[in-house]
């Protein structure tokens, strides 16, 4: 999720660069790039135009390749701070971009815009590789690190980096499932006036869904746009069937005030504060966000991994 200061149109402006991958080539669920010959390890200057991608960018070991950020890529703080910022995700610098000539750009569906997208893929010959991804489901997980290995893997440790992720990824997958688990209804709200929810087939509803927690509305949103993430009138008749009220804490600043209203907006639930970048964040996050799926569901084991 994008954070608070890009504001609403952040949500609703979410870009529809799907069809960006009909320009590349698929092997087996992997999408390939299109631009340049790669690069020698030496020229590699990787900027990244999401949060999650910038921070697994530098759990595989490619934080030294880093060139640019959004100002919203705060993870690990201790390597993106030498890295230079380009702006947000749905209002990058394009020229402050392309003067730092990166060789691969990553981006994202839900987060970048696809006018942005294009404009770089325009740089003629200066245009750098542009790695497309569209997680929306925590096992999506496994498949996004299989594909930055596709891009990235001939750079010394990435690979190992890489298969010790997805071991991890492994074992919480395998610990956060529905089975045995009972069913509670959840509202999701990620954004105050209006009040603004999750889609089912957002990332976010599906890692719920991982501890048999279902989002209302029981709605799915498309592949990309503003229907992903639907503002509310606050006089759904599902609204009283809300059992657990989740503020995240981000994109939207929940305060005491909005918790409140969160109550009276659904009287059965119970209002509570999450951990949104544990809970929206893929990649290398998804790591913890599964073991704090389960500390929220009481899980005792879960609390112990998430300490």
């Amino acid at each position: 999720m994008n954070h608070s200061s890009e504001g609403i149109a952040s949500i609703h402006r979410l870009a529809n660069i799907s069809e960006l991958g009909e320009k590349n080539e698929k092997v087996g669920t992997h999408l390939l790039l299109f631009g340049m010959s790669p690069p020698e390890h030496s020229e590699l200057r990787i900027a990244s135009l999401v949060p999650s991608l910038t921070e697994l960018v530098v759990a595989l070991g490619l934080g030294d390749h880093l060139v640019a950020r959004t100002g919203w890529c705060i993870h690990p703080a201790d390597v993106v701070g030498r890295v230079s910022k380009v702006g947000g995700t749905k209002t990058v610098n394009l020229d402050k971009l392309r003067r730092l000539a990166p060789t691969h750009v990553l981006v994202n569906v839900d987060e970048n815009r696809r006018e942005t997208v294009e404009s770089i893929g325009a740089w003629g010959e200066a245009a750098p590789q542009i790695v497309v991804t569209h997680p929306v489901d925590p096992q999506d997980n496994l498949g996004l690190i299989a594909q930055l290995e596709d891009v990235f893997g001939t750079v010394p440790g990435v690979a190992e980096r890489a298969a010790t992720l997805r071991a991890a990824l492994h074992r919480e997958l395998a610990l956060t499932v529905p089975v045995g688990r009972p069913p509670v209804r959840v509202l999701y709200l990620i954004w105050h006036g209006p009040w603004m929810t999750v889609a089912r087939d957002t990332y976010i509803s599906r890692m719920l869904a991982r501890i048999n927690w279902q989002t209302l509305p029981a709605e799915a949103g498309g592949a990309a746009g503003a229907a992903r993430y639907p503002a509310l009138s606050g006089q759904e008749a599902w609204l009283a069937e809300v059992e657990r009220v989740l503020l995240s804490s981000e994109p939207f600043a929940f305060g005491a005030a909005h918790a409140a209203e969160a109550a009276a907006l659904c009287p059965r639930g119970r209002v509570e504060h999450v951990d949104g970048e544990l809970l929206s964040w893929y990649g290398a996050r998804a790591v913890a966000g599964l073991a704090y799926l389960r500390a929220l569901a009481g899980d005792n084991r879960a609390i112990d991994r998430c300490a």
